[in-house]
């Protein structure tokens, strides 16, 4: 029995794992093509940070990121009962709209200063994500920090382009 049980929750899984992928680098590919449209045009003519990395940084951080972030979902995903995962994955998911909704703030709209405040609400959003991933699976948690703190980073740079600008 325990066979069956493993064998199940290892193709629960791997399912998750593909719908995770599709859905997160659904909303990489949405929030890139809205990056897309301004970063050679409106994105050059901003005052930035001496710090602010390189433009050809943002792409693979951002898949690593997002790989990342899947991962930690289908593990949650096939990890907890229905109830506890319905509220993980509820958080999941707004962080990932809120995350969305800063690329079409900040580059669709340019609205630098309303884009920091909805970062916030990103971060905070990752950061309860990660409180509700954590006690399913540490691993799924961890997961997440690297996301958490990029988002932190860039909550920094866009405050201090909002500034500057």
């Amino acid at each position: 029995m325990k066979t069956l049980a493993s064998e199940s929750r290892r193709r629960s899984f791997w399912l998750a794992l593909i719908g995770f992928l599709v859905l997160t680098f659904a909303v990489a590919a949405i929030g890139g093509a809205v990056t897309a449209a301004s970063v050679h045009t409106w994105y050059p003519t901003l005052n930035k940070p001496a710090f602010n990395p390189p433009d050809w940084i943002f792409g693979p951080v951002w898949s690593a990121l997002y790989l990342m972030m899947a991962l930690s979902a289908a593990l949650v995903w096939s990890r907890a009962s229905p109830p506890v995962r319905r509220t993980a994955i509820a958080w999941f998911l707004i962080q990932l709209a809120l995350n969305l909704g800063w690329s079409l703030l900040f580059f669709g709209l340019h609205q630098v200063a309303f884009a920091f405040g909805w970062l916030v609400l990103l971060w905070l959003a990752i950061a309860m994500t990660i409180r509700r991933f954590w006690p399913i699976s540490r691993t799924a948690g961890l997961l997440l920090i690297p996301y958490l703190a990029w988002v932190g980073f860039a909550g920094l740079l866009n405050f201090l382009i909002w500034r500057l600008n």
